[in-house]
């Protein structure tokens, strides 16, 4: 028997009463998960597949040919209470969408992992430019955040602050708040207007373009841009 640790990025049904859960583990990066009987009309655990809840599992050991882990037993391991909250809902169904896109060839990495946790902990306490904050986190943990400098333009494509803007979407604000974000030991106190928390959306989703192969803009963006209206 196997186990882990995971945070819920998106599930799949599968049959009638079957389901195929996406997690991002701390044992072993992104994770296919197996879940038989979960969406029978007696089993309450369907409530525990929120997105971005921290589950543990009990796996049955794999062959080496197979890429999915069939569950004997899963528990809830955190809960929070965002998911009561409208917004808060939003913003982390928006997150789970994203992470898992950006996450799905992602092996073991204990800074991910507890990047989510500090993510969902401020979310949980009502911080509402988490998601916004997270995003950039992550390119920090990966290596493909800007680069620091003095300079006052943020160049997208090629991670480097310029002397002159090169998108519109990276003004002057905005290219500072991603260096408030990117160089703060405290990023998560970042305040960050509401006027400017659109475009700056924006701005991620340009910069995770050009650093990531294949990146599609999440479905759910449409959903989140409705709390900045």
């Amino acid at each position: 028997m196997i186990s882990y640790t995971g945070f819920v990025l998106s599930f799949l049904k599968y049959g009638d009463s079957d389901a195929i859960l996406h997690c991002f583990t701390l044992e072993e990066g992104f994770q296919s998960f197996f879940l038989k009987s979960v969406f029978t009309q007696k089993n309450r655990k369907k409530a525990l597949l929120l997105p971005l809840s921290i589950l543990s599992f009990n796996c049955r050991k794999s062959k080496p040919d197979v890429e999915i882990n069939s569950v004997l037993k899963f528990e809830l391991e955190q809960s929070y209470d965002f998911y009561t909250d409208v917004k808060a809902n939003t913003i982390v169904f928006f997150i789970s969408d994203f992470l898992n896109q950006i996450l799905k060839h992602e092996n073991s990495n204990p800074q991910i992992f507890s990047a989510i946790i500090e993510f969902n902990e401020n979310l949980d306490a009502k911080n509402y430019r988490s998601h916004l904050i997270l995003l950039i986190l992550l390119l920090r943990i990966q290596g493909i955040a800007p680069l620091s400098s003095s300079l006052e333009y943020l160049d997208p494509e090629t991670g480097n602050f310029n002397l002159n803007g090169t998108h519109h979407l990276f003004t002057k604000e905005i290219s500072g708040i991603w260096k408030q974000i990117a160089f703060s030991e405290n990023p998560y106190e970042t305040k960050i207007k509401s006027s400017h928390r659109k475009q700056l959306l924006d701005s991620i989703l340009v910069y995770y373009h050009y650093h990531f192969t294949d990146f599609k803009i999440p479905s759910s963006l449409e959903i989140i841009q409705q709390i900045y209206d």
